[in-house]
């Protein structure tokens, strides 16, 4: 086969394709090449889109023009990017989430060009989302029912476990001290198995593949803060969440780091009284993001503030009601961190609470 008919089956599989291929020469400032796809995600020709390469730049999502330009400067600059995910609005403010995956090569005649793939990730990215809302909020709804259940079962226990013990010398049926009896393990094995459940699903979610993609987080955090709002009245705690913009950009894996901050927030709950404040904050600094879990709680005691994210720590405590060690734990917690190039750290101290630190790398 010829190099002329080898090009032309070349040119009839990418015009075939969904994913967006496309070649720009940066010296010349034009598209040496773009595929047929580019006209369904943008709705022009492609001979208007050669024509007017500006065209694709001004439908960049104005929150995310930046972000994509100064990541390809990086990479005119020779720093390598695997995909740079954005947005675009196109006609009628419809935004799309694309892809991309860039190459710069230089041609023949010397001249810079950027290549590569892009993909139109806009349904993937919905329903990822919907996936990881619900998942955030199976995830606190758990959380206040182990609290809302095992509380008033844990009452139960306690309660005909005392009742045995007062009873244990008067003259009693025996019909009367089964039944007793029965209360007492009815109440501790379905305790038992709601805070087993509990853990089973945080710990198979926490085990799933790392799915990062970028996502404004003050929206996810306060997803997270409401569900808990909502459950105020059962737990007896008061929840804050405050930010220092509306929209804070990062790549996350939402699922994953949301386990973190539920088990921040369930740690909280255990080891604060009734009516004990709960505040989650997020601020924007100059390269990082900064989460805060902060409760005035009963602390964490001095002697276990150096073993804290070890993974057989001594630090493991039952909650103020009995609530077992449950969920991540802070081992995995500071792993899950870590898979995101940030860090987790902790202030606490004995009877006047603890705040919890999470520093993450901005996009």
């Amino acid at each position: 086969m010829s190099e002329h008919n080898q090009y032309h089956l070349l040119e009839q599989i990418l015009e075939k394709t969904h994913k967006l291929v496309f070649s720009f020469d940066v010296d010349a400032g034009a598209f040496t090449y773009i595929n047929s796809a580019f006209e369904l995600v943008w709705n022009h020709t492609k001979e208007q889109l050669l024509a007017n390469p500006g065209l694709l730049l001004d439908t960049i999502h104005p929150e995310d023009k930046d972000f994509l330009l100064n990541e390809i400067q990086d990479l005119l600059n020779g720093e390598p990017k695997e995909e740079l995910e954005f947005r675009i609005m196109v006609s009628g403010n419809e935004e799309k989430s694309l892809l991309l995956s860039p190459l710069v090569l230089k041609d023949e005649r010397g001249h810079v060009v950027v290549t590569g793939l892009a993909e139109d990730i806009t349904s993937k990215k919905d329903n990822i989302a919907n996936l990881q809302r619900f998942a955030a909020k199976k995830n606190s709804i758990l959380e206040i029912l182990s609290h809302d259940l095992a509380g008033p079962l844990a009452s139960i226990q306690s309660i005909s476990g005392s009742l045995a013990e007062s009873l244990e010398n008067r003259t009693l049926a025996e019909e009367d001290k089964n039944l007793i009896n029965l209360i007492y393990k009815t109440s501790a094995r379905s305790i038992q198995m709601i805070r087993e459940f509990v853990k089973q699903e945080f710990l198979e979610s926490s085990n799933a593949d790392m799915f990062k993609v970028r996502l404004n987080l003050v929206e996810k955090l306060k997803e997270v803060v409401d569900q808990y709002k909502e459950g105020e009245s059962h737990i007896n705690k008061h929840f804050t969440f405050t930010a220092s913009s509306p929209q804070i950009y990062v790549s996350i894996d939402q699922n994953k780091l949301m386990q973190v901050v539920n088990n921040l927030i369930s740690n909280s709950i255990k080891f604060s009284k009734d009516y004990a404040h709960i505040d989650l904050s997020l601020t924007e600094q100059e390269d990082t993001v900064l989460i805060t879990v902060k409760d005035d709680g009963i602390g964490i005691p001095e002697q276990y503030h150096d073993e804290l994210f070890d993974k057989f720590t001594r630090a493991r405590r039952n909650g103020l009601k009995g609530e077992p060690s449950v969920g991540l734990g802070m081992s995995l917690a500071k792993t899950i961190v870590e898979w995101h190039q940030g860090k987790i750290w902790f202030e606490s101290q004995e009877n006047k609470g603890t705040t919890f630190y999470i520093e993450l790398p901005k996009d």
